[in-house]
């Protein structure tokens, strides 16, 4: 470059004042969305060997930036003495354009002191970020270290023994319990348990008290089940219409036929909703036994319907018809 073209000092000192003022006012805007960064922490003296302690880190942030999950301390070993167990964050009040944020931080300290000692927990960085869209502005949030006081569990000379076992303490001792009421209850539950089995077997007719005179339809209603397993089977198909009747004959104490419907739910009302599935159970008895035709029988009133009316029965039965059927009988 010829002597005449290169730059005064004059000049380069001005390009140089004017970098730093740009660079400046570029770092001016991030930086002004920080504000105070305060901590407080409840209990920073008294601490042994073992103990959790919390700490609140509170930070004004301008409107409209949020602290980045990612730049939160993790929890975990930070030193040798020293974990992090959680780290939780929340928004706070507003306040003069400013958002306060809130770190909820819980320590656990392993350091094992001989005697008080002072100990720094370690200063992080929180990265601030704007929630605006297609926006790339951010700012960092310095937050210092601060102490805490540890204190031993121990003395660190303690007086002279003949036996150094004296230095230890004795085990508590196990309290012992009498088995005896906890066992007492057991059976107790144990018998309330069966009595209740019990009650909901007589009530659903299970085994062995699936033969009792007062669940004629119950007995009627397995034995069809029974048979819908030969559905095919002329034969199956007539026995379980005997069953049906049986069922209908010992709930009434006498032969029921089909003219006999109306005065049979007369007498027993709890059937009452059944009535046209019995009319129909009925007429395809008529034609499956006097008529002597099971096919046209079955067409009219197949093998499904009659396993369902027979279920529908036994639990008209359950729902209280047994109680009536003895009475009336």
């Amino acid at each position: 470059m010829p002597p005449d073209r290169m730059p005064s000092p004059a000049r380069i000192a001005r390009a140089g004042i004017l970098a730093a003022s740009v660079l400046l006012l570029m770092a001016l805007p991030a930086a002004a969305q920080i504000g105070a960064v305060t901590v407080r922490s409840p209990r920073p003296f008294g601490l042994f060997l073992g103990d959790r302690f919390d700490a609140t880190v509170e930070i004004e942030a301008a409107d409209g930036f949020a602290p980045q999950a990612a730049s939160l301390p993790k929890p975990g070993p930070l030193t040798y003495w020293l974990d992090l167990g959680s780290v939780a964050v929340a928004p706070g009040p507003l306040r003069d354009g400013n958002r306060l944020w809130r770190l909820s931080l819980n320590y656990q300290t392993f350091y094992a002191a001989l005697d008080v000692r002072r100990l720094d927990i370690p200063a992080f960085t929180v990265t601030f970020a704007s929630e605006a869209a297609r926006s790339t502005t951010s700012a960092v949030a310095e937050v210092p270290s601060w102490p805490i006081l540890v204190s031993p569990l121990r003395e660190v000379q303690p007086p002279p023994v003949a036996d150094p076992t004296e230095y230890m303490r004795p085990e508590s001792p196990v309290p012992r319990r009498d088995p005896g009421p906890a066992r007492a209850l057991a059976w107790a539950f144990a018998a309330l348990g069966l009595a209740g089995l019990a009650l909901l077997a007589r009530d659903r007719a299970w085994w062995p008290l699936h033969r009792r005179p007062a669940r004629a339809f119950a007995a009627a209603a397995r034995q069809v089940r029974r048979l819908s397993a030969r559905s095919a089977d002329e034969a199956a198909y007539r026995e379980a219409l005997l069953a049906l009747h049986r069922g209908l004959d010992r709930t009434d104490g006498r032969r029921v036929m089909g003219e006999d419907l109306p005065a049979f739910l007369a007498r027993h009302p709890a059937y009452g909703a059944l009535a046209q599935p019995l009319d129909r159970f009925f007429a395809a008895s008529r034609t499956a036994f006097f008529g002597r035709d099971p096919a046209a029988a079955r067409r009219h009133w197949p093998f499904p319907d009659l396993v369902a009316t027979a279920r529908r029965l036994a639990a008209a039965e359950r729902a209280g018809a047994p109680g009536r059927a003895e009475a009336a009988s």
